[in-house]
């Protein structure tokens, strides 16, 4: 039997349990007409009578008898339905995957999970930390932190901060190796370059800006590991000082170059599908309340379909 006579099964049971459409139909908040015009429905799907009428009361032919036995756990079905539904809706629960890259994940997640488990202990979180861009439909992420100008989709965003970028070196590579004064002397260091941005943009302080080309000395696709090579003295890279406060207060890397700047930021989005379970809304709604106590270069942030 199709699932969608599940509401006019719902009915017979109530006329058979009732002895009466009247009764049922009060129970039911419905016309006398329309129980009567859905058990006929039901029979009509059947095949055959289930109810003998008569002026005085209903009696339920062996079809009808049989039928009402098939099904007896429809009560119980319907009832655990109904309790699930209203378990879910008074407290977030399911499982919420979230994406970020590496070090953003690190830096700014890792820490709010402690606090997002106390608030939402019923929600099992699932946290996917890579160095690239996840396509969150196909690999079945509910929220995700994106850095940069986001294309037209029908993703929902908020911008939760921005992203900047500095040039560092650890006091040892710099003891060894000397310490640029000026861009162009990056030609005789070593450069750690992250992923294809060879291309460094510097602004000096007049408001001249020229972008060099720098010969990568290691090439990672991995930001850890990026930091991870400055503070072992490998050489100098460009990054987010954001993502470095640590590094920097433990005195194990430097600024260079600190005459220049980058000329150029970008946003931090939080972003998610536009369809939401109740868990998910939680997350995404916590950590849009989080963020700005994060410690990330904030801005002011609008909810955009994009």
């Amino acid at each position: 039997m199709s699932y969608l006579n599940l509401p006019l099964l719902h009915v017979f049971h109530l006329v058979a349990e009732r002895g009466s459409f009247q009764a049922a139909a009060g129970e039911l908040g419905l016309p006398r007409s329309s129980v009567s015009k859905k058990i006929r429905q039901l029979e009509e799907f059947v095949g055959q009578p289930l109810l003998q009428r008569s002026t005085r009361q209903l009696q339920l032919t062996d079809v009808g008898r049989n039928l009402l036995l098939g099904t007896s756990e429809l009560g119980t079905v319907l009832a655990n339905l109904h309790g699930l539904v209203d378990d879910m809706q008074a407290t977030p629960r399911g499982k919420v995957k979230i994406s970020a890259s590496i070090l953003m994940g690190q830096v700014f997640l890792v820490p709010l999970l402690g606090r997002l488990r106390r608030t939402y202990p019923d929600i099992e979180l699932e946290l996917s930390l890579e160095d690239r861009t996840v396509d969150l439909l196909a690999e079945k992420v509910d929220i995700a932190i994106r850095i940069g100008q986001l294309p037209d989709s029908s993703l929902i965003a908020r911008k939760i901060g921005e992203k900047g970028w500095g040039w560092f070196a650890s006091p040892r590579y710099l003891a060894e190796q000397g310490v640029p004064e000026s861009p162009h002397d990056l030609a005789r260091h070593h450069c750690l370059v992250f992923g294809s941005h060879a291309f460094w943009p510097f602004e000096s302080r007049d408001g001249r800006t020229e972008i060099l080309e720098v010969t990568p000395a290691i090439k990672t696709d991995n930001s850890r590991a990026l930091v991870d090579m400055a503070c072992a003295g490998l050489g100098i890279m460009m990054i987010d000082p954001q993502f470095i406060v640590r590094e920097r207060d433990a005195g194990l890397l430097t600024p260079v170059l600190t005459d220049w700047r980058h000329p150029e930021h970008s946003p931090v989005n939080l972003v998610c599908v536009g369809e939401r379970t109740r868990a998910a809304q939680a997350v995404w709604q916590f950590l849009l309340n989080e963020f700005p106590s994060s410690g990330m270069r904030q801005l002011n942030g609008v909810d955009t379909h994009l």
